[in-house]
């Protein structure tokens, strides 16, 4: 019969104990790591915070939290008062304290920002500023200096003066010509993180029951969509855009502007009384609605009975979905081929001859101000269905007859300094 050892085994014990705070000085060297690691994002925000959004801060605040309580579990476990330890809690404190700062000034305060600027901007359109001949070089001081401080993309230009010659990109994504109504493109507000979003939508119809999503504008070329959202509300009509992730289109019953967001599936719909349903453009009898974004906002262009056919600009609040403030332009729905915004500037379109457009029309929002142009550019085919300016690269988009066109790039006159 074997007896065991009855003697405590105090050296084992011992053994034990510095095994133990071995372990928890190696969660230590861990932490600290961890800690050095986020000292250095809150150095970056801190540098530059306006490049990092809301949900940047909570999560940041979070990780923070977090770290405090393991240190916290650690210091009880190794029961020491060591002032290391100290030191962890007052640098966590001092971070949290920065990242709360911070978050005050972060940049999706400027949107509400750019809505006041935007109201002021109004009260001011009739006033002194206005009509006292202040000019950046030829550029018009309302349309120059305020929307290239408080607006995305470039408008220190007196306006377009050329376009590119467009280039056939590719059949769309169900490789088929017949798919002739719809249209492609970039968000032109996107959300962090889907800058490089491009989006299409066509049928052989002018009702348009499918959006497809792609990545960027390779996986649009390869046909290789991310998300797709079939319509439950079907747009009616060519001139569609995203904004903001949010999808806005016509609608045809009841004849309305509609709009589809996509971060949370819900639709809504506005009727335009005075929108009528009998003028559109010239190479399609459907669009009464065409949807435009810019460096300015949201718009839709419409023509109504009372306006004799002539096309109506209106600014769109695109959080209300209400229409802010409307604008009588001399251009002809019928005869114009398509047009589009930029800078606060609609330009109509027309056909010269079957492989020749131009831009024969102009109408400035800010300085009520009408011309006649003459920019001519060459087209794939005789009609396209969908041309469309995006502020983000400030190109133009074409969709003729089922095929992408790559981005046209319109050339501006810079204003002389």
């Amino acid at each position: 019969v074997y007896m065991p050892d009855t003697t405590f085994p105090a050296n084992r014990v011992q053994h034990m104990q510095q095994v133990s705070k071995d372990l928890y000085e190696g969660k230590l060297d861990v932490y600290l790591k961890e800690l050095m690691d986020l000292t250095v994002r809150v150095s970056m925000m801190e540098s530059n915070p306006d490049n990092y959004i809301k949900l940047d801060f909570e999560l940041l605040r979070t990780e923070l939290t977090e770290f405090e309580s393991l240190v916290s579990q650690l210091k009880d476990s190794l029961n020491s008062t060591s002032p290391l330890f100290d030191s962890l809690y007052t640098e966590i404190r001092n971070m949290t304290l920065i990242v709360n700062q911070l978050e005050t000034i972060d940049k999706s305060n400027l949107d509400v920002i750019r809505i006041e600027f935007a109201k002021l901007q109004k009260k001011l359109e009739d006033q002194e500023i206005w009509d006292n001949g202040l000019k950046i070089g030829n550029c018009p001081a309302n349309t120059n200096i305020f929307l290239s401080m408080f607006f995305p993309g470039n408008c220190n230009h007196t306006g377009i003066i050329s376009i590119s010659k467009p280039m056939v990109a590719q059949l769309n994504a169900h490789l088929n010509p017949s798919y002739q109504y719809g249209g492609w493109g970039k968000d032109s507000k996107p959300v962090r993180g889907y800058e490089s979003m491009h989006f299409y939508g066509a049928y052989t119809t002018p009702h348009v029951y499918d959006l497809y999503l792609y990545s960027n504008y390779d996986n649009l070329l390869l046909r290789s969509s991310f998300k797709s959202y079939d319509l439950q509300w079907i747009s009616y009509g060519n001139n569609y855009i995203v904004h903001g992730n949010t999808l806005y289109y016509q609608f045809g019953s009841p004849f309305s502007m509609a709009k589809l967001n996509m971060t949370t599936s819900k639709y809504e719909y506005r009727v335009i009384t005075a929108a009528s349903q009998r003028f559109s453009y010239s190479y399609s009898d459907n669009q009464y609605l065409d949807f435009a974004a810019d460096e300015a906002g949201l718009w839709v262009m419409y023509a109504s009975e009372e306006s004799k056919g002539k096309i109506i600009i209106a600014k769109i609040d695109d959080k209300s979905f209400g229409i802010e403030n409307e604008w009588s332009t001399g251009a002809f729905k019928q005869l114009a081929g398509n047009a589009f915004m930029a800078c606060g500037v609609m330009y109509a379109t027309r056909s010269v001859d079957l492989t020749t457009e131009e831009i024969y029309y102009s109408y400035n929002t800010m300085t009520k101000e009408e011309k006649h142009l003459n920019i001519r550019f060459p087209k794939f085919q005789e009609k396209y269905s969908n041309l469309d300016y995006n502020p983000t690269d400030q190109k133009l988009y074409m969709y003729n007859n089922g095929s992408y066109i790559y981005p046209i790039q319109a050339e501006r006159q810079p204003c002389v300094t």
